[in-house]
């Protein structure tokens, strides 16, 4: 019954914001995919750093293979988008809104130190917000960590973009190789990917028991991690088609901008910042935004989901807990500033998107995870 009244909850704003007449449309829908968006990764446990941690430490690769299920849908569907909007892939010209960034030491960089504060803090910046519908405690100080390692990311960005940035290229795949030749390669390395998992002979997740009814499969059981990544693909591909690109910390790094930019902590100029697409950060204007709609649904229905799942389970963290989720925030504050986003704007929408950055972010970021990995144990 709490599930369903979180739920009901939910799909009545998305039915009053619709008839806002201006943006009520997107808003509305922002709401109904961050809900979708947060019941998915609540049900099949979709968090980066629990997927990483458990191939490094324990060898399963269920995870694994579900971010590149993800990822195979996700570039399938943005490429079949892609003829609509931009039917030839001409150099000079992007597709409108997708994820696709400079390719710098400043990406490498950042998406490192985004991998070491998901280490730190036990978490994406995705997996806290889903987590917040769980109960979780200590996520809020990750996230207020996090914006204030945006504010960080925002001091340091000038020095930043006229070193390593500027001149840096933006590679998208479907300008050299056209859409077919970018979605082949893409699909191609992803399976290659897959078959050196099997190759490798580590053992993935065993499969659920088909003997438990379908009520409680859906509501009471953890999902198949393959079955989350289908509909992380699908959600991200819909998301894209009708609003914008995934993405979670748009939203909160705008927060920072704005405080930081009324409190005089910003340079008066953060150059060339708002020309890339990625989360883009602006000053807010508006009192929501549909990151912000879409991140806030994303809690509710990871709430509903860990109602329904008897997931729910509110702990006041220590102050350990505390002190390294905010350290751990900091982080990935300034690291997903620096590479223009995380784990899902980043790594899932410009792999999706073709771009070249996805890419690097997912092997930078996985080498900080290995790193905060090693370090902790010998440390």
């Amino acid at each position: 019954m709490a599930a369903a009244l979180v739920l009901a909850a939910t799909f009545l704003a998305a039915w009053l914001l619709s008839s806002l007449p201006e943006g009520g449309r997107s808003l509305s829908l922002s709401i109904l995919l961050g809900a979708a968006f947060g019941i998915v990764l609540q049900r099949s446990r979709f968090c980066f750093y629990c997927i990483a941690r458990d191939f490094i430490e324990r060898r399963e690769t269920a995870g694994l293979y579900a971010v590149l299920i993800a990822l195979g849908v996700g570039v399938l569907g943005y490429h079949a988008v892609f003829g609509a909007f931009l039917p030839i892939p001409a150099a000079g010209r992007l597709p409108p809104g997708a994820h696709i960034g400079p390719v710098s030491l400043a990406l490498v960089a950042g998406a490192f130190v985004f991998g070491v504060g998901m280490r730190v803090s036990g978490s994406c910046i995705s997996a806290h917000f889903y987590r917040l519908g769980e109960g979780a405690l200590a996520s809020p100080f990750a996230l207020l960590g996090a914006a204030l390692g945006f504010v960080l990311g925002f001091a340091s960005w000038n020095a930043l973009y006229l070193s390593m940035i500027q001149e840096a290229p933006v590679v998208w795949l479907p300008q050299h190789l056209g859409y077919g030749g970018s979605a082949l390669l893409q699909c191609g390395v992803l399976v290659a990917l897959a078959w050196a998992l099997n190759r490798a002979g580590l053992r993935a997740d065993p499969p659920a028991q088909p003997s438990a009814p379908m009520w409680r499969a859906v509501l009471r059981d953890r999902w198949p991690p393959a079955v989350g990544g289908i509909l992380v693909g699908f959600i991200g591909v819909v998301a894209y088609l009708r609003i914008a690109p995934l993405g979670v910390t748009a939203e909160l790094g705008s927060l920072a901008r704005t405080a930081a930019s009324a409190s005089g902590w910003l340079p008066a100029r953060l150059e060339g910042l708002d020309t890339f697409a990625g989360c883009a950060t602006v000053v807010k204007r508006v009192l929501l935004s549909n990151n912000g709609a879409f991140v806030l649904a994303l809690v509710a229905g990871a709430w509903a989901a860990a109602l329904a799942a008897g997931a729910f389970r509110p702990q006041l963290p220590s102050l350990r807990n505390i002190v390294r989720n905010f350290a751990g925030g900091v982080l990935m504050g300034w690291g997903g500033m620096t590479a223009l986003g995380c784990t899902v704007g980043t790594l899932l929408s410009g792999v999706m998107a073709g771009a070249l950055s996805g890419w690097l972010f997912g092997v930078a970021c996985l080498a900080g995870i290995w790193a905060g990995l090693r370090v902790w144990r010998t440390g």
